[in-house]
């Protein structure tokens, strides 16, 4: 389970540190793909081949379906942390979540998100109020 908030800084090669608690979790491999709202999604490798199996189930003559593995797949990246636990960001990864220098990584129980410090700020901003709603709508009785 990855749970947490962490600023990492983006070097001059594209690789951040992942958070040392997440390490031995990742050790063998993960997959840093497009996530929502921007900001990108690492999963382990076991937490991606289970989301692809999830997903092959879904039907090819689904539009939106097809256009969701696209985007997904297209971009997905195999990393393995070097020795010091640093996994790099392909230039389209960090494009699309327009990282520069400083990152935030949350954990998200089951893949961290690394955002954009402002696009997070916001986001944050924009769901506080509605954390408590969204608790009853989403998960009646947590």
């Amino acid at each position: 389970m990855f749970f947490g908030t962490f600023t990492p800084k983006l070097d001059d090669k594209g690789r951040i540190f992942l958070p040392a608690k997440f390490r031995e979790a990742m050790k063998d491999g993960l997959v840093v793909t497009r996530g929502q709202e921007n900001a990108l999604s690492i999963w382990s490798a076991a937490g991606f081949q289970r989301l692809t199996e999830r997903i092959q189930d879904a039907s090819l003559t689904d539009k939106g379906a097809r256009d969701f593995v696209r985007m997904l797949f297209a971009a997905a990246s195999d990393e393995v942390p070097d020795k010091q636990g640093r996994i790099t960001i392909p230039p389209i990864l960090r494009r699309y979540a327009s990282l520069e220098r400083e990152v935030v990584v949350v954990g998200a129980m089951n893949r961290l998100e690394v955002w954009n410090p402002e696009r997070w700020a916001a986001y944050t901003e924009e769901q506080e109020p509605r954390y408590s709603a969204l608790s009853d709508e989403v998960f009646p009785g947590v």
